[in-house]
C-alpha cells in the first residue's frame, strides 16, 4: 500500500506543478499576447472552471471504472495541453488550452484522495491525505517558485515547457508503478451515477463542506492570479518574486503536513476550523497593507498553514459523505472548491473596479473568518454519526 500511496502522490505533485505556474508570469504573458494583464490572470478561471464542470462525471467515472488509470489518462491530457499551451500565439488559443488542461487536472488530485479513502481507513485518513498534500504543497512550492525564476530568464514559454516535461516524466514512471492497482467497478451505468450523488447530497452536511470549499477557492485562491500585477503596480517587475510570495504559502502547506498528527491532538477538529478560518482572513488582509515583500512570503507561510487546518478537516467529513460513492463525493468536493477558484479572479477584478483594492480585500477577509466558524460549528464528529 506504501508504493501504491507514494506513486499517487507523485501524481498530485505533477498536477499541483502546473495550477500555479502560470500566476508569476501573467504580465509577460500579457506583453506577448498583447492583452491586458487583469485579463490574462483570467486564465486561471480557465482553468479551473473546466476543473470544476467535469467533476461529477469524473467522479462517477472513477467509481465505476478503475481510479489509477483513469489518473494517468488524466495525466497525459494535462501534459499535452501544457505543450500545446506553449506554441501558442495568441490569447484566445491560450484560453482553450488551458481549459483543456484543467478538464484532465480534474481527474488527478481528487481523484488521488479517493484512493487514499479505498485504501485508508478513517482513523489513519488525515495522515494519509497529509502525505498526499505534502506532495501537493510541494508541487505548488516548486511551481510558482520555479516559474518565476524560469520566466525572468527564459521567458514565460519556457516555464510550459518545463511544467510538461516533468508531468511527462512522472507520467511513464507512473504507468509503470501502478499497473494493476485498483479495481474495475461494473461499467458505466447511469441509474448507479444518480443514486451515488443522490446519497451524498442526502447527507445533510454536504452544503456546509462544500459551500465551505467554495468560499475558500473564491476568497482565498481568487486572489493569487492577480498578486504579480498588484506587485507590478508597487514597482516590482520580476516574475520570480510573486512566485516567492505564492511559494510561501505551499511552505505553510508542507509545515501543515509533516505536523498534522500534532495539531490534532493538540486542537482537534473544531478547534483548528476555527483558527484555521481566522488565520485566511487575517492573513489576506495583510495583502492590502502593501508591505515590502519579504514580509508577503512570511505572510503566505502562515496563509498556507491557516488554509490547511481549515481545509484538511472539510476534506475527512467529505470524504465520508457517502462510502459507496466516495470517489463522486471527492469529486463534488473539488467541483465547489475550483468553482470557487474560477468565480474568485473575476469576482476580485470586480471588486477593484467597483470598491477598491483595499475593501475588496478586507471584505475577503470578513468572509473567511466566518466560513471557518460555521464549518466548526456544523461538522463534528457526533453530527456526522448522526448521519
Amino acid at each position: 500500500m506504501t508504493r501504491v500511496l507514494n506513486l499517487v502522490a507523485f501524481v498530485a505533485f505533477a498536477s499541483s506543478l502546473f495550477t500555479r505556474s502560470v500566476d508569476p508570469v501573467v504580465p509577460q504573458i500579457a506583453q506577448s499576447l498583447h492583452t491586458e494583464p487583469a485579463t490574462v490572470a483570467l486564465l486561471s478561471t480557465a482553468y479551473a472552471l473546466p476543473y470544476a464542470v467535469i467533476q461529477p462525471l469524473l467522479g462517477a467515472l472513477a467509481d465505476m471504472f478503475n481510479k489509477a488509470r483513469l489518473m494517468l489518462i488524466c495525466l497525459a491530457i494535462v501534459a499535452a495541453a501544457t505543450i500545446a499551451g506553449a506554441l501558442v500565439q495568441s490569447f484566445p488559443l491560450m484560453v482553450a488550452t488551458r481549459a483543456v488542461a484543467g478538464l484532465g487536472a480534474g481527474g488527478l488530485v481528487p481523484i488521488a484522495f479517493a484512493v487514499v479513502g479505498d485504501l485508508v481507513p478513517v482513523q489513519e485518513r488525515q495522515v494519509a491525505m497529509g502525505r498526499i498534500l505534502f506532495a501537493i504543497m510541494s508541487g505548488n512550492l516548486l511551481g510558482a517558485t520555479s516559474a518565476g525564476f524560469i520566466g525572468d530568464m527564459l521567458g514565460w514559454r519556457a516555464v510550459f515547457g518545463a511544467m510538461a516535461v516533468i508531468g511527462l516524466v512522472i507520467l511513464g514512471v507512473a504507468v509503470a508503478g501502478l499497473r494493476g492497482v485498483g479495481s474495475s467497478g461494473g461499467g458505466f451505468d447511469l441509474k448507479s451515477m444518480a443514486a451515488g450523488y443522490r446519497s451524498i447530497f442526502g447527507n445533510p452536511l454536504a452544503k456546509i463542506c462544500f459551500g465551505a470549499v467554495f468560499v475558500e477557492g473564491a476568497m482565498m485562491y481568487g486572489l493569487f492570479p492577480h498578486l504579480a500585477t498588484l506587485f507590478h503596480e508597487m514597482g516590482e517587475t520580476r516574475a520570480s518574486i510573486p512566485g516567492l510570495v505564492i511559494g510561501g504559502f505551499a511552505l505553510g502547506g508542507v509545515a501543515y503536513s509533516l505536523r498534522v498528527a500534532w495539531l490534532l491532538d493538540r486542537f482537534g477538529e473544531t478547534w483548528m476550523m476555527r483558527i484555521g478560518g481566522t488565520v485566511m482572513g487575517l492573513t489576506i488582509a495583510w495583502i492590502a497593507l502593501r508591505m515590502p515583500w519579504p514580509a508577503d512570503v512570511v505572510d503566505f507561510a502562515v496563509l498556507g498553514l491557516g488554509f490547511y487546518m481549515l481545509h484538511g478537516v472539510i476534506q475527512i467529513y467529505a470524504s465520508e459523505l457517502a462510502p459507496a460513492s466516495r470517489g463522486s463525493a471527492m469529486a463534488l468536493h473539488s467541483f465547489f472548491y475550483f468553482l470557487g477558484q474560477a468565480a474568485g479572479p473575476a469576482i476580485y477584478k470586480f471588486g477593484f473596479d467597483a470598491i477598491g483594492t483595499t475593501h475588496i480585500i478586507v471584505t475577503a477577509c470578513a468572509l473567511l473568518i466566518v466560513n471557518g466558524l460555521i464549518a466548526a460549528h456544523y461538522l463534528r464528529r457526533e453530527t456526522a454519526s448522526a448521519v
